[in-house]
C-alpha cells in the first residue's frame, strides 16, 4: 500500500510541476490571454478604420461631390470660369509693434 501512495504521489507531483512550470502551462495561458486582448482591441481600431476607408470610396464612387471636394481642397484645383480668391489675414508689421511699445 505504501508503494501505490508513492506512486500516485509522484505522478501527482509530475502533473503539478507540468501544471505550473511545463509548457502550456497556467502563466502560459494567462499570457495568451492577455496577448488575445491586445489583439482584439487593435483588431477594433483597423475594423474602425476599415469602415472610414469604405465610407470614402463610396462616397468617392457615387458622388462627385467628395471628388470636387478632394480636388479644391488637397490639389488646389478650381473649375472652368471661376475665380479664385485668397483672403490672406492681415499682419502687424513693425511699425504697429514699435508703436504699441512706446505708448507702454
Amino acid at each position: 500500500m505504501r508503494v501505490f501512495t508513492a506512486l500516485l504521489l509522484i505522478i501527482f507531483s509530475l502533473l503539478q510541476y507540468r501544471l505550473w512550470f511545463g509548457k502550456n502551462s497556467v502563466p502560459d495561458y494567462l499570457a495568451l490571454q492577455e496577448e488575445v486582448t491586445r489583439q482584439l482591441a487593435a483588431n477594433d481600431k483597423l475594423k474602425q478604420r476599415n469602415k472610414l476607408l469604405y465610407a470614402d470610396t463610396d462616397d468617392l464612387k457615387l458622388g462627385t461631390e467628395a471628388i470636387e471636394e478632394r480636388a479644391r481642397n488637397e490639389l488646389g484645383m478650381i473649375k472652368e470660369n471661376e475665380t479664385f480668391f485668397r483672403l490672406i489675414p492681415k499682419q502687424n508689421n513693425s511699425n504697429n509693434s514699435n508703436a504699441s511699445k512706446e505708448l507702454l
